[in-house]
């Protein structure tokens, strides 16, 4: 993984122009402290900024194939790669890189073999026989990717906004699953999935087969010539990611180079929920732990770096990704280059309170639909920036392609929330893991509520952030709050302090064009809003304005629900066997 920044077709070949693009690529060295890459054919500049997790001793970048004229910079990691490599007999490869196949693909099929990689990626090919080129970006988006073009008809590719904001006269986010040709000056989309559709889909659900697509997901993503982690807060899916991670690293590859005892990394306030359900997860799972205390203050003096590096002023993914950024740096500091984490889960399954309100199906589903689109705006944004910060990177299986086929390709009628029945949110998920002889996870840790990132790590991390704006922010500045801010007006003081120090580091109009608005509860869309009349009220990005749902609501403490009375009674298939 890496930071990449191209500059194509800019009419100007100097010495002045690559000077310029060193400059602006220094700028994501954050992203890959470990080296730095330029090549230059006549007005197209390829540059990246490599942090080395497989073949660190010679897969330098950019990438070339056999005669140098196909020339590639990628930010990724291409899992099936071993694989497609024996598709390719008649080439020679120049490094051990996964990403080395990207250029041998090309050779063979043209613009149309980006579908055959299965991993996560963003890329720029140059082809130097017709001085055309390709971009491309992965399914969901979980690399960050910009687009930009310039007056001097130049388009400019960059991992961050950073590296392109000052030189471009529009720029944009690239959309993930979708190509760039140069040949035809647009975008096409290269992953067209069933449920991109919204259609409702009625496969039946089957737990084993649930459980082992994530399994598997999760094995192939233990590629690495590097020491790793996994990130776990003790909720249900980071709890998940650990124990199969734990259970399945013996024999692994990865395991031989650097022994089968995992680490674990955990972030909150002093008495967090997390903190306390992380450690008991840890302890049954058997992994090493390592548990990292904040202090409000200390994430406080954070939001300016943070803001800085994620490039949002998007309220829920600032509050979630401080206390990450923080965490992050103690983790580099021990030598861990990657962790595994546990974003996407809530967007597939509907895990996140609200969709306690869902009125049916089909509803339900499309809500699914529209949260996965998002994905790379929100969770996809902040695992990958705020880690990248300190050049440690987050591989995500539960956004893995075929794992995500599986889960969409159920019935939502499986997932929907019915207290009734002893169903809760991402009930399908607890239930496939619900292992009575060889159990994964202690009963009450695989039944615990939903808690938002920015909740776990401590209920007083929100509260402190508001008040820290309160002193910021004045009444008086809030009135004028529309004329100030047009787009994306902010309606609370925490969102116009972060707007502030947002467009102070991006003050184009096409950096806060690349941020989404509109009204949320609880990290619902605005589609969802309308699914309570009470929520229209309540607008905030914490679970905690599931008003009614989450056991500790603003202003409405319900009693949380006991784990032994949620236990489902449903019977559903399982590849044939009746539970």
């Amino acid at each position: 993984m890496c930071g990449i920044l191209a500059v194509l077709g800019c009419s100007d070949s100097s010495q002045a122009k690559r000077v310029r693009v060193l400059e602006l690529s220094r700028r994501l060295k954050h992203r890959g402290p470990d080296w730095s890459g330029l090549h230059q054919y006549g007005d197209c500049y390829l540059a990246h900024q490599r942090l080395a997790i497989v073949d660190p001793a010679s897969g330098d970048q950019p990438l070339f194939n056999e005669d140098k004229t196909i020339v590639v910079t990628v930010n990724g990691e291409i899992y099936n790669h071993e694989e497609l490599r024996k598709q390719l007999p008649n080439h020679t490869f120049r490094t051990g890189s996964d990403c080395d196949v990207i250029a041998h693909l090309y050779e063979e099929h043209g613009e149309n073999f980006v579908d055959m990689l299965d991993g996560i990626f963003s890329f720029v090919l140059l082809d130097t026989r017709d001085n055309s080129f390709i971009v491309a970006r992965d399914a969901i988006g979980v690399t960050s990717l910009y687009i930009g073009w310039g007056l001097d008809g130049s388009v400019w590719i960059s991992s961050e906004l950073k590296g392109l904001n000052d030189d471009c006269e529009h720029f944009e986010s690239f959309p993930p699953g979708h190509l760039y040709s140069s040949k035809e000056r647009e975008f096409r989309r290269w992953y067209n999935p069933p449920w991109f559709s919204e259609a409702i889909p009625s496969a039946p659900y089957e737990p084993l087969a649930l459980r082992h697509a994530f399994e598997k997901a999760v094995i192939k993503r233990l590629m690495t010539d590097v020491p790793f982690g996994v990130l776990l807060s003790g909720g249900l899916d980071s709890s998940l990611v650990a124990a199969v991670t734990a259970r399945y690293l013996e024999g692994t590859n990865a395991a031989k180079q650097w022994g089968t005892k995992l680490h674990s990394f955990c972030v909150g306030l002093e008495g967090a929920p997390d903190l306390k359900a992380a450690k008991e997860v840890a302890d049954y799972i058997g992994t090493v732990h390592h548990e990292f205390h904040y202090t409000v203050q200390d994430g406080i003096d954070a939001i300016e770096d943070v803001i800085y590096h994620i490039e949002t002023y998007d309220v829920t993914t600032i509050r979630a990704s401080i206390p990450m950024f923080l965490m992050s740096r103690k983790i580099k500091s021990l030598g861990v280059k990657w962790v595994i984490s546990g974003e996407g889960s809530d967007e597939i399954f509907g895990g996140y309170l609200y969709f306690h309100k869902a009125p049916n199906k089909e509803e339900f589903h499309q809500e699914t639909c529209r949260k996965i689109k998002a994905l790379h705006q929100y969770d996809c944004l902040r695992a990958n920036k705020s880690t990248f910060a300190w050049g440690l990177e987050a591989r995500v299986p539960f956004l893995d392609k075929e794992f995500i086929k599986v889960a969409m390709d159920i019935d939502p009628e499986y997932k929907m929330i019915k207290k009734e029945e002893g169903r809760i949110e991402k009930w399908v998920l607890r239930r496939a893991f619900d292992d009575e002889e060889h159990p994964y996870l202690p009963k009450h840790i695989l039944y615990r509520q939903k808690e938002q990132f920015s909740d776990g790590v401590g209920y007083g991390w929100i509260d402190g952030l508001k008040a820290h704006a309160e002193k910021h922010v004045t009444d008086r500045m809030m009135l004028n709050a529309a004329n100030i801010f047009p787009f994306n007006t902010p309606t609370t003081k925490e969102a116009y302090y972060y707007r502030m120090i947002f467009e102070r580091f991006f003050p184009q109009n096409s950096a806060r064009l690349t941020v989404p608005g509109g009204p949320s509860v609880a990290c619902s869309t605005a589609k969802a809003v309308e699914w309570d009349a009470a929520w229209s009220n309540n607008l905030d990005p914490s679970g905690r304005a599931a008003l009614g749902v989450h056991s500790s609501a603003y202003g409405n403490q319900v009693k949380a629900v006991e784990p032994e009375k949620i236990i489902p009674k449903m019977e559903v298939s399982t590849l044939g066997v009746a539970i």
